[in-house]
């Protein structure tokens, strides 16, 4: 789980129909006047009752002053990228550095055909977005004459220009693996739809991006994450984005500080005044709020790397006599078996790293590796054995609400300054996996980095060893004595 930084970003992604002309470009005034950074609308050229996207953007752009426009995502085999480039820039000085490229291989070919478009496979459609990203920027470049040569898209000679008013960026859409792959290699950022990818394969398909950014000699957090979203203000909070505004600001600050989605566009239809009012003043104000909390939030240092004993607070333990059913006996046994996996899976990181210093495992293999594991996608501010029942996805404050500490809490006040304690260390290994995945991508541009990345596993390992033996110390007898589960 990631957190690449990046300062929280939100908008919406209207609908292009035609006769919703006016609605359309309302809604994109009330984005801004929500205090939103971006609108957007999609591009489907082939669709006869829809704008043509370009023209749609540049209208909204003409009637805002401060919301960045781009095309969600703009469809490549249509859209000549020379000329494309071209529009993106006219559009960017005309509106004083507010347009971005959103950035699409194309799908529905029998639409694309019928409009004069080429029929491309999916590995001819993946290497033309790629000609076209390469052809995009030596139009945006200074170079002259600017000359790439592609097989699906040449420039012989051609000169570069109008320059942009602001470095655009180029979000790519995408979901499978090569295509994500592309992200990570060139685009500046990453444009998926939570109806299409819900949020419990972000992790996945971060990693994915994050490893071929570092192959490429990039650094992740060179990619920002965007997510277009979809959701109600109406249900229990159990889904994803079903629920009141608490549900879903909970929701998406989990996803900015564990997947690091940075960017968050509302989809919206015509009519969708309510939900957009909503999300804009009640929603995005406690994203921001909640999200600066946590990457503020003061955490406790290890003194030294193995905590002192003499620092953890000890609970009241089971009174003289007291005999657990073997019924009670194996709730505390589950989390014992939760631990034990995991320190299956440490040895498995050393392993690797003694692989990647004899040079038999590459480096973006073994973040895949360790990114996979449920050490690292496990959420460890809220605590190992909580995750074993609790859906990752949802946010710490939802979790906290149900799940096992607040019940140990309140089964016997003499818990409580254990439980703080564990949920301290929680957020201090997830620190230290943290500063194991950098050292990792240190190595990229210095291969005797290799140190470093051991000296990590080290802190992992003492860090990860002493929290795992105290918390079994402290919680196997009052998981089964109090039945909190």
């Amino acid at each position: 789980m990631t957190d690449y930084g990046h300062e929280l970003r939100f908008g919406t992604f209207l609908p292009a129909e035609a006769a919703e002309a006016g609605e359309i470009v309302r809604l994109a005034r009330l984005t801004e006047e929500l205090g939103l950074e971006l609108t957007s609308v999609q591009d489907h050229p082939y669709q006869a009752r829809f704008l043509d996207a370009w023209t749609l953007l540049s209208v909204i752009a003409a009637q805002t002053s401060r919301v960045s426009v781009f095309p969600n995502v703009a469809n490549l085999p249509l859209r000549p990228p020379a000329v494309l480039a071209r529009a993106a820039a006219s559009l960017d000085v005309l509106s004083g550095g507010r347009v971005e490229l959103g950035l699409g291989a194309g799908a529905f070919w029998d639409a694309i055909v019928a409009m004069g478009g080429t029929r491309r496979t999916a590995g001819e459609s993946l290497k033309a977005l790629e000609e076209a990203v390469r052809v995009v920027r030596a139009i945006w470049s200074d170079e002259r004459p600017v000359r790439v040569d592609g097989e699906h898209y040449r420039l012989q000679g051609a000169h570069p220009g109008p320059g942009a008013a602001h470095d655009i960026g180029i979000w790519i859409g995408g979901y499978k693996p090569r295509m994500l792959g592309l992200v990570g290699r060139l685009a500046d950022g990453w444009l998926p739809s939570s109806p299409y990818l819900p949020p419990e394969q972000l992790a996945e398909a971060n990693a994915r991006i994050d490893d071929a950014a570092v192959r490429a000699g990039r650094q992740p957090a060179e990619v920002r994450r965007l997510y277009n979203i979809a959701g109600s203000f109406q249900g229990s909070g159990s889904e994803f984005l079903q629920g009141p505004p608490k549900v879903w600001v909970e929701q998406l600050a989990e996803l900015a500080v564990t997947e690091g989605m940075s960017a968050f566009i509302l989809m919206t239809s015509p009519g969708g005044d309510a939900d957009l009012q909503r999300f804009g003043s009640e929603v995005v104000p406690a994203v921001r709020e909640l999200v600066a909390a946590e990457r503020h939030q003061p955490l406790p240092k290890p003194q030294p790397a193995v905590w002192d004993e003499a620092l953890r607070p000890s609970g009241p333990g089971l009174e003289p006599g007291v005999t657990l059913t073997p019924r009670q006996q194996a709730q505390g046994q589950h989390l014992v078996e939760v631990h034990n996996h995991l320190r299956q899976e440490l040895e498995q990181v050393r392993d690797l790293v003694r692989q990647v210093a004899a040079g038999s495992v590459g480096l973006g293999d073994a973040r895949s590796m360790i990114n996979t594991m449920t050490m690292r996608q496990n959420n460890w501010t809220l605590g190992t054995y909580c995750e074993s029942y609790c859906r990752v996805l949802t946010t710490h404050h939802t979790i906290e609400d149900i799940s096992l500490f607040p019940r140990l809490r309140a089964a016997d006040p003499r818990l409580v300054p254990v439980v703080d304690r564990l949920e301290a260390e929680h957020h201090i290994i997830a620190e230290v996996l943290e500063k194991v995945d950098a050292a990792l991508v240190g190595m990229v541009g210095r291969p005797d980095g290799i140190g470093a990345v051991r000296e990590a596993v080290d802190l992992l390992t003492e860090t990860l060893l002493s929290h795992l033996a105290y918390e079994e110390r402290e919680l196997v007898g009052p998981l089964g004595f109090f039945n909190v589960m």
